[in-house]
């Protein structure tokens, strides 16, 4: 049986009855915000590999969500348009992809590019890197396990794996089984939440604004405690100057 066709209508939620609507018009008619519909579009373009190609994608450019993907993935399997388990293989295929990809770029960047690209940025160091080095060697096959759980560091996990050269024979694994958890709990989410629309696109249209607020305040945290480590010895020496 090929891995896109589509559910039985038996695997439908409880209660829930498939419309002769496809979801992608269901969510391009909706306010469901510039992600969900494009997300919508290629699904109703490519099926299941299409949830592949946007996860692939997610790990490269985050402001394209998993969070906002496969859910909707979920729904449109619930609505008898993908199958379930399409979309989890699919969606794993695509995050392993994706993270091979930034493996890669760890593995062309390397240590000690990476150290001197670091010591070119405002407010960044070779330090930086080498502390962030010493704590992957000591902690690597658990944080990309786990990694694999944790919004936006899901995808910048695989750099520093890649910098430091990681078994393929360990980090394929361990991505693919991280991802698999992952995908399957938000593609599940949006199977049992299909017949609540609202509540889909509500989070979709939410969350696009969460993650960039996280990464705003992140970011501006970083930055105030940098300049304020920085300021300090030079305010040291001038009230020592003028003593």
């Amino acid at each position: 049986m090929s891995v896109s066709a589509p559910l039985a209508p038996a695997a439908m939620p409880a209660g829930f009855a498939p419309s002769a609507v496809p979801a992608a018009a269901v969510l391009a008619g909706g306010d469901a915000g510039v992600i969900a519909a494009f997300v919508a579009d290629v699904m109703a373009a490519l099926g299941a590999p299409g949830v592949g190609l946007l996860i692939a994608l997610e790990n490269l450019f985050p402001p394209i969500p998993s969070e906002a993907i496969l859910p909707l993935a979920g729904f449109a399997a619930a609505r008898g348009e993908l199958g379930l388990v399409a979309v989890i293989v699919w969606a794993t295929v695509g995050s392993v992809a994706g993270a091979l990809a930034l493996y890669g770029l760890g593995a062309w960047l390397g240590h000690e590019r990476l150290v001197r690209l670091a010591d070119r940025i405002p407010l960044l160091s070779g330090q930086d890197v080498e502390r962030t080095r010493r704590w992957f060697v000591r902690h690597g096959p658990a944080t990309v396990l786990v990694g694999r759980l944790v919004p936006v560091f899901r995808s910048l996990i695989s750099i520093p794996a890649g910098v430091e050269r990681m078994r393929m024979a360990v980090f394929v694994p361990l991505t693919a089984v991280g991802s698999l958890v992952w995908n399957t709990a938000l593609v599940l989410g949006g199977f049992l939440l299909g017949e609540h629309l609202d509540r889909i696109i509500a989070f979709v249209d939410a969350f696009q604004w969460v993650v960039l607020a996280v990464v705003g305040v992140a970011v501006a945290v970083f930055v105030v405690h940098r300049v304020h480590a920085r300021r300090a010895p030079a305010e040291m020496g001038s009230d020592a100057g003028e003593r």
